[in-house]
């Protein structure tokens, strides 16, 4: 019902990572807690399927770990120690002799300003400063964890980008197992709607922050004639019924379409040389689609294809390992679009070894951030080197 992976180097225990399966919430927190506490437990971090009792696993957590602060969200799919993962809960424990972390829960996400993302970031780096482990500057890097259904994204990321400054930042928005109702992120004991949490990482170990996507330009191109930019919702393209001109340029009837051809034909704005995938998440009853990221009146979208993702992927992590050495971990933030193009495609065993091998923990995601940017169908995330690897600051 559960699983454990320890790393043990000369340091000590650096990082725990543990998954457990069971249905039972407390058997879940019992199962965590037994694979992760040790003396030198600082934090933890968590992924796990909307499917739980979550007051009650939120509960659970907060009883069974006790003093250490733990903070997660809901997911569409957990990458666990064994690969990818359903109806489970996946997690990293880390060490604090290794990371000092401080955290905090944005309530208000609609209401998040620059000034708010100051103080925050303030007091997040006072936080991590108060253990002595390494300077801010150079050695931190942010993980920000957001209500996938809410929106908002945009705002907050934006607020928080400026104040981060240099300080790289990655994240991805809580999922609810695809069924686009309540996602949730947990601070406190408590899952939390419409809700983001912070988390700043101090560390003396190299890391490296990235995005990666196999998405390829086709050409044809969509400009948006009419939207609601704050409900993400396009009613006209190219002056047609959004949903009717989209299926056309994919060839399928507007019935037809679904998550798996909107991951299969995804849409994109270019800015400079790089596209950045503004993915579809619903067809409405008035034709209109709604987006997961911001869109607005005038914008131009590509059509885009999924290049090979295999390939993509094994050269991304044979850059981390020329430059850090094989990973301690990487914390891996992925598309659940991805997912399902993986599964239709009956590559998920494949896959899920390819991320055990390369210690890949995380969830699938209704969207990614990277460096105050929100985008879609990325694999998304930061890799940790070993102590005294090839990259050790």
């Amino acid at each position: 019902m559960y699983g454990v992976r320890c790393v043990i180097e000369q340091t000590g225990e650096v990082i725990r990572t543990a998954m457990s399966e069971a249905r039972d919430v407390e058997t879940v927190a019992q199962d965590l807690a037994r694979q992760l506490i040790h003396p030198h437990l600082g934090f933890v971090l968590f992924f796990c399927s909307a499917e739980y009792d979550l007051p009650a696993l939120g509960d659970a957590l907060k009883q069974y770990f006790g003093g250490v602060r733990v903070v997660g969200c809901t997911s569409a799919g957990e990458i666990t120690s064994q690969g990818y993962g359903r109806s489970c809960v996946t997690s990293v424990g880390f060490d604090h002799r290794s990371f000092s972390i401080a955290s905090e829960l944005i309530v208000e996400m609609d209401r998040f300003g620059l000034i708010d993302a100051q103080q925050l970031v303030e007091r997040l780096g006072s936080d991590c400063r108060s253990n002595s482990l390494a300077p801010i500057k150079d050695h931190s890097f942010a993980l920000t964890l957001l209500d996938g259904l809410s929106s908002r994204e945009e705002i907050v990321l934006s607020a928080l980008s400026a104040a981060f400054g240099s300080i790289p930042h990655f994240g991805g928005s809580a999922g609810d197992d695809n069924h686009l109702t309540d996602t949730h992120v947990y601070y406190d004991g408590k899952f939390h709607n419409g809700a983001a949490v912070v988390v700043l990482i101090n560390t003396w170990l190299d890391f490296e922050v990235f995005t990666t996507h196999h998405i390829l330009p086709r050409g044809e191109k969509l400009v948006v004639t009419e939207a609601d930019s704050h409900a993400r919702r396009v009613y006209e393209l190219n002056a047609e019924p959004a949903a009717e001109e989209y299926a056309r340029l994919i060839g399928v009837s507007v019935i037809d379409l679904d998550h798996r051809l909107f991951a299969a034909h995804p849409l994109a704005v270019r800015i400079n040389e790089h596209y950045y995938v503004r993915s579809i998440q619903k067809v409405n009853d008035d034709l209109s689609l709604t987006f997961y990221c911001a869109v607005e009146n005038g914008i131009v979208l590509t059509a885009m294809r999924p290049g090979p993702l295999m390939p993509n992927l094994e050269a991304l992590f044979e850059r981390l390992e020329q430059r850090l050495g094989t990973p301690l971990l990487t914390i891996g933030c992925d598309c659940f679009l991805r997912r399902l193009e993986i599964e239709a495609d009956g590559a998920t065993e494949q896959t899920s070894a390819f991320l055990r091998r390369q210690q890949v923990i995380g969830f699938n995601t209704y969207g990614e951030q990277f460096n105050g940017m929100h985008i879609n169908q990325t694999f998304t995330g930061v890799a940790i080197g070993r102590p005294g690897g090839r990259g050790a600051r």
